[in-house]
């Protein structure tokens, strides 16, 4: 089941979630409506929610309880994109104008906030302490991530443990979370759902992976963003990590910063791609993939199985 077949599958569940998101542009601020509205109709795959209904598909599954974790994740995913952006300075995502682009950077985080208390308010509908503690040190780890992301700019000395480490923090993270609190929302068993989290987890850092190297292998049209984007704005990814192994092209790559030619910074993008770095990050994304499977070894339901194994290839196996 490829992901399309999957958002078919859930068309009408996904269709309450998408009105419960739509409500977080429902401010009594005009304004506010505007750029809230801007960033969540932007679109994005939805990977979270549906990992969030797969995984309550193993309890009693109820979308109007399902609805808000998956709403919820979906939104503080957004909210991290707006203030990913004010710290990129990046003008567009997914073919459009940034908040901070199409405003300021004021408006794109005080955007980014207001999502997030909307985020809370959702969570809050679960009756579970469990729940609200799993989403509250998320959002902690998650700004976490952002002040690493700021600290780690142009810092190419960083270790492959830190670009782990903050990739955990950005996005594997919260999809570990979409489906544990899919899971919880769905009265699934503690054993189980904290399994979920750690294959969502596996999943998410593939997930990650995967999209740095698309970052240099995609077009610009696919990106929605220029190819490259990611080491133009300083933002050390694993391609470029393992591009540093070659000490000829670590010396140039060290000299990037943000007046840097854009055609030396081309030239730099193409031999990274030809170095060896885009199939070794392959190679690193596809041993989370098997450690995700490896989990699933421990989830009894054959049949909602084979639905996240179909989801998990799709997101490291994905062209763009």
């Amino acid at each position: 089941m490829k992901l399309p077949l999957l958002f078919t599958t859930f068309k009408k569940d996904l269709m309450v979630i998408e009105r419960v998101i739509e409500e977080a542009s429902s401010s009594q601020s005009a304004f506010m409506r505007e750029t809230t509205g801007h960033l969540l109709k932007s679109g994005g795959k939805r990977i979270r929610p549906i990992f969030g209904m797969l995984c309550g598909k193993l309890g009693d599954y109820d979308i109007e309880k399902v609805k808000y974790p998956a709403a919820a994740l979906e939104l503080i995913h957004s909210a991290s994109l707006a203030h990913d952006d004010v710290i990129d300075c990046a003008s567009m995502r997914r073919g459009v104008a940034t908040i901070s682009a199409k405003w300021d950077n004021h408006v794109a985080t005080y955007t980014g906030d207001y999502i997030f208390a909307h985020a809370m308010q959702l969570i809050s509908q679960l009756n579970n302490p469990l729940a609200h503690q799993i989403v509250s040190k998320a959002i902690v780890e998650v700004c976490l991530g952002e002040i690493d992301q700021i600290h780690d700019k142009y810092r190419f000395d960083q270790s492959l443990r830190s670009y782990l480490r903050r990739i955990k923090r950005k996005t594997a993270l919260l999809i570990a979370i979409s489906g544990q609190l899919g899971a919880i929302a769905a009265n699934v068993p503690a054993s189980v759902h904290q399994n979920l989290y750690l294959f969502g987890y596996y999943v998410g850092m593939s997930f990650q992976i995967t999209d740095d190297i698309l970052d240099f292998t995609a077009s610009e049209k696919e990106l929605g963003k220029p190819a490259g984007s990611d080491l133009a704005q300083g933002n050390i990814t694993l391609p470029t990590l393992y591009a540093m192994q070659d000490e000829s092209l670590s010396k140039r790559i060290v000299e990037i910063n943000a007046t840097t030619d854009k055609l030396v910074l081309a030239q730099i993008i193409e031999d990274i791609r030809s170095s060896g770095a885009i199939e070794k990050s392959y190679a690193l994304s596809q041993r989370y993939l098997n450690l995700a499977f490896a989990v699933l070894d421990r989830i009894p339901s054959k049949k909602q199985k084979k639905n996240l194994i179909e989801i998990a290839n799709f997101i490291g196996k994905r062209t763009y």
